[in-house]
């Protein structure tokens, strides 16, 4: 055990829930986004403004014509997969290797690809680090057993994980449509949570597809957390917290919230409250990419998900059914006030009561 434990160190192999949970979770959204979301935002803007360079095809594959979104978009598994390594600060030769593991394992996970990814990815990863230099032909070796971990992984546990998450999307979608003044608050609550945790609320919402009323839900729970701690914290954080925290994310806030959950307060019951107004009142649909579910504020990715969905819905989501809408005022009303104005005015409200009864003081929400 103990020359496990000395191998596994000198590997780097730490089996740790910070490791895969936060690093490696995390660092796949950042690759999700690289890819899926920004392909898909280029090609929503060529559409809509008419840029002839964003719409037109710049290579044909296999009688499948790519524009530069869609290509970007077509690389979502190996940038997914390459982001993982990088976090688990793989070598170059296995980093290099999860290219082909990560376009296996999102090709063979259908709807739930990026979920695919993550475990396939994970793994890879460390058996490519421990076989890492170990033999005199490492740059065979290593490669070689990477790529046939993850392609092998890929064919078998894939296709059964890709179901799984799908499945369970799916279920939460046709749950917040049956209930949507429940399922709103419960979608709400738990992704905003999940988005100021060191943990990422986007992979999570990419990894079930989630779009429609429940991407509605989640979207407006985000922005509940990052408007909410961006504005009931400006008289310590001034303009800088406004905007790091608004446009940035909320999980600077982590460490204050150890110190006192208290400050969660605010946030919480304003996603609670926000989300089902966004269900049940403007029955708001986030039918762009379902990473941008997740995203809230942080660069307006959220609320131009919401736009791109309107006006060309994202390939998971025509499979639920989605269809493109031509906005009207309901809609960009109920856009402005679920992301920006009643996150603003109900954390400062309820913050408020909060500082009255002593749960909260001056300085409680100022950024290191």
């Amino acid at each position: 055990m103990d020359k496990i434990k000395a191998f596994c160190k000198r590997k780097d192999i730490v089996i740790s829930a910070k490791r895969y949970g936060i690093d490696a979770l995390g660092a796949m959204a950042q690759g999700l986004f690289c890819s899926l979301l920004i392909g898909t935002i280029i090609n929503t803007l060529g559409t809509q403004f008419h840029i002839g360079v964003l719409t037109e095809v710049v290579a044909t594959i296999g009688q499948t014509d790519y524009t530069v979104g869609g290509l970007a978009m077509a690389m979502s598994g190996p940038a997914m997969a390459v982001a993982i390594g990088y976090a688990l600060h793989c070598p170059p030769l296995v980093l290099f290797s999860l290219i082909t593991a990560g376009f296996a394992s999102n090709a063979l996970g259908g709807a739930g690809g990026p979920l695919a990814v993550l475990f396939v990815a994970i793994i890879s990863a460390e058996i490519g680090k421990a076989v890492s230099k170990e033999t005199k032909i490492d740059i065979l070796i290593t490669p070689l057993v990477t790529i046939l971990v993850g392609v092998g992984l890929s064919a078998l546990i894939a296709p059964p994980i890709g179901a799984a998450a799908s499945a369970l999307g799916k279920v939460i979608m046709w749950a917040t449509e049956l209930q949507p003044f429940l399922m709103g608050i419960i979608v709400s609550v738990v992704v905003g949570i999940a988005l100021t945790l060191p943990i990422s609320s986007a992979a999570i919402c990419a990894a079930l597809s989630l779009t429609g009323l429940a991407g509605g839900a989640a979207v407006a729970g985000c922005c509940a957390q990052m408007v909410g701690f961006a504005v009931m914290s400006f008289r310590e954080n001034r303009w800088g917290g406004l905007v790091s925290q608004g446009l940035g994310t909320s999980m600077l806030q982590m460490p204050n919230i150890v110190r006192n959950p208290r400050v969660w307060i605010a946030p919480i019951l304003t996603s609670a409250i926000t989300g089902p107004i966004a269900t049940c009142l403007f029955h708001m649909e986030m039918n762009g990419a379902p990473i941008s579910s997740g995203m809230g504020t942080c660069g307006l990715v959220g609320q131009i998900g919401v736009w791109t969905g309107w006006v060309s819905p994202s390939e998971a989501a025509l499979a639920n059914g989605a269809v493109a809408i031509t906005p009207g005022a309901m809609e960009w009303i109920g856009l402005v006030l679920i992301c920006f104005v009643l996150p603003a005015i109900l954390t400062l409200l309820i913050n408020q009561l909060c500082r009255k009864v002593g749960w909260v003081k001056d300085g409680d929400l100022t950024l290191a």
